[in-house]
């Protein structure tokens, strides 16, 4: 067969004729000129009506399943990379997806002198100049490996498995250089990507103010990136490929300049069709509205989805985080909005609507009828020195209470949903906390860990709590009457998260006498456990092998790390994963986050009203008193005591 023509020449007519379904026998040229044509697509430059196997200078196109088409869901793989030529510094031409014609670049000129620019530039901090009103696309960026100043790489057509171009995905990341973003999202990214839940051809974007290359990023993320253990094969491989779709963009001090650089280089990557992008905002609570806003101004792509992720605190309480809403919604449609708390992604929480909703035998049970008290504890042996500046202006009640363990009891008390849907689930939710009782002072109590040797910081100096408990009460038919109570601290004894259901005990029990003066310890109990270790516990009541008749309060344990040999993702690969699926209900909805603080808020005034001093405790034990006094005035005993 000839050779095709070259890219060089001058440019010709094409169409691009829709795809020809072959069978084994009709089109012999296939049979002669591929490995196999049997049950494939052939697409063809040209028409099909004057086809003829001797035909010379055909193109055929295979569409290919992707390997890993099952996981990726929504978006393709890049099956080739294709090169253009610039023909001019006024015009460069690309064929079109969607017509016959080529069509010219927009920005032709600016684009001629950004790839020109080759000299790389110095990693520091940018220096913060006075703003400007108009976005200027700075000429220092830099490209991917091979671009020269003739000729830019960038993604061909990507094809699905029926001849379709499949959207492409373009991931950002701002505040790139942040301990978060280093140690988290980027190593959930690369998880992801090796595990091949994210397209081949994703572009990953780090945005910071920093004079940094591409390189300079890509060796910054490069010592967090690891294969985990049952995803060994390839590993370097997939590493090289990771990094290589990583790009860095300066945002410098101009928000309205960066978020402009940004679109344009995404747009490099995306060619001219459909695309989705996904922008993490790993940034202080001051700089949100301003990244987010020129964000909303500048960097959103018109031709597919965007969704963006923020971190917590969403707000100071209610009256900041109305506003914060507000001013969000203004730029942002609900749906695009993934508030991330990443404790949400732990499995113990995705285990409490499969193991209610799934076994018929745990749905009739979850009512007052049968559940005594609710316990949730969240207690952790580091000190508030691990948590730094952001732990000191907000304390252990908006940081830990306000979205992880809200959170955790609406999913836990929440009515059936109509359906998985994750706007169903989140209606559900909202019910659950508008529906919590108004905190009374009484019910609360606060700690702070003494500064053990060493370990003494500014943060022992204020009235900030390193512990919270509290009863809660949903006055609500189901939940009428049982408490809810919720402990969480840190420098406590162990690291222990854990959600403990105590049933009531048994009425008549005929065995009372053979178990003892402690009723409680007789307890049956259902122990959703996420540390130390991931596991599901049953207490039942059992006879004691042997003669004579003991009973014996003895644990049915369903221990992950026995059961399943597997490596467990960590919580950012899976929230990052329902992101591009799509699926928010472990994400918080401006409805949701309200009813929080709503409940919280009114408490927290109180609090700084009366100046109410946290009670001491020594670091590394069970935490303050006041807690078991807690537990004691409404009838709960403690997993711990």
């Amino acid at each position: 067969m000839a050779s095709l023509p070259s890219a060089a020449a001058a440019p010709t007519r094409v169409v691009r004729p829709s795809p020809l379904p072959t069978a084994a026998g009709r089109l012999r040229v296939a049979s002669k000129c591929l490995a196999s044509a049997s049950d494939r697509h052939c697409m063809l430059y040209g028409s099909a009506v004057n086809f003829n196997p001797r035909v010379c200078g055909l193109k055929f196109w295979i569409s290919r399943k992707p390997r890993h088409q099952n996981n990726i869901k929504r978006h393709g793989r890049a099956m080739r990379i294709k090169k253009l030529e610039v023909y001019g510094k006024d015009e460069l031409e690309i064929e079109s997806s969607s017509s016959s014609e080529r069509k010219p670049i927009e920005n032709v000129e600016l684009l001629h002198d950004l790839i020109e620019e080759t000299s790389p530039s110095k990693s520091q901090t940018t220096e913060c100049p006075s703003s400007n009103d108009q976005p200027v696309i700075d000429k220092d960026l830099d490209y991917p490996k091979g671009s020269s100043s003739s000729v830019i790489e960038t993604n061909s057509f990507s094809y699905d498995h029926l001849g379709g171009r499949v959207p492409s995905l373009c991931i950002a990341v701002v505040g790139a250089t942040g301990e978060l973003a280093r140690n988290k999202v980027f190593p959930a990214l690369f998880a992801l990507y090796y595990s091949g839940f994210l397209p081949e051809d994703v572009g990953i974007f780090g945005y910071s103010r920093k004079h940094l290359t591409d390189e300079d990023l890509r060796s910054i993320i490069a010592a967090t990136l690891t294969c985990r253990v049952d995803h060994q094969e390839n590993c370097g491989d997939k590493l090289d490929a990771f990094l290589s779709r990583t790009y860095h963009i300066n945002g410098g001090c101009n928000n309205r300049d960066g978020m402009a650089k940004l679109d344009f280089r995404m747009k490099q990557i995306e060619g001219d069709h459909e695309a989705n992008r996904i922008f993490y905002l790993s940034v202080p609570q001051e700089a949100l509205l301003d990244v987010a806003s020129s964000l909303a101004d500048g960097a959103q792509t018109k031709r597919g989805w965007n969704r963006i992720i923020i971190e917590k605190p969403f707000g100071f309480d209610a009256f900041s985080s109305y506003q914060l809403t507000q001013s969000l919604l203004s730029k942002f449609e609900e749906k695009q909005i993934y508030r991330i708390d990443h404790l949400l992604g732990k499995d113990l929480i995705e285990n409490l609507t499969v193991l209610r909703f799934s076994n018929l035998v745990f749905e009739p049970l979850w009512s007052r009828t049968y559940i005594r008290n609710v316990q949730v504890v969240f207690s952790e042996e580091c000190g508030i020195e691990t948590r730094g500046r952001y732990f000191g202006g907000y304390g252990i009640i908006r940081d830990i209470i306000h979205s992880h363990i809200l959170q955790t009891i609406a999913l836990f008390a929440m009515e059936p949903p109509v359906s998985l849907d994750g706007e169903d689930i989140r209606n559900e939710k909202v019910k659950v906390l508008r529906s919590i009782r108004k905190l009374d002072l009484d019910d609360v109590v606060l700690g702070q860990h003494k500064a053990s040797a060493g370990k003494a910081n500014g943060y022992m100096n204020s009235l900030t709590p390193t512990f919270f408990a509290a009863a809660l009460y949903i006055d609500n038919a189901r939940w009428d009457g049982v408490p809810f109570l919720i402990k969480t601290g840190m420098g406590l004894i162990k690291h222990r998260v854990e959600i403990r259901i105590q049933f009531h005990h048994v009425p008549g029990n005929i065995y009372r006498e053979r178990i003892g003066q402690n009723i409680d310890l007789a307890t049956n109990e259902l122990i959703l456990c996420d540390q130390p270790d991931e596991a599901i516990l049953m207490k039942v009541n059992n006879k004691v092998p042997g003669l004579g008749l003991q009973l014996d309060a003895s644990e049915l344990n369903l221990l992950y790390k026995d059961k399943y040999n597997v490596e467990v993702p960590d919580s950012y690969e899976h929230l990052l994963l329902d992101v591009i699926d799509g699926d928010n209900h472990l994400f918080i909805r401006s409805d949701e986050l309200a009813a929080a603080w709503n409940i919280l808020t009114p408490i927290l005034h109180e609090i700084d009203k009366n100046n109410v001093a946290p009670e001491l405790y020594e670091f590394g034990g069970r935490g303050p008193i006041g807690a078991y006094y807690l537990g004691a005035k409404h009838g709960v005993r403690w997993a711990d005591d």
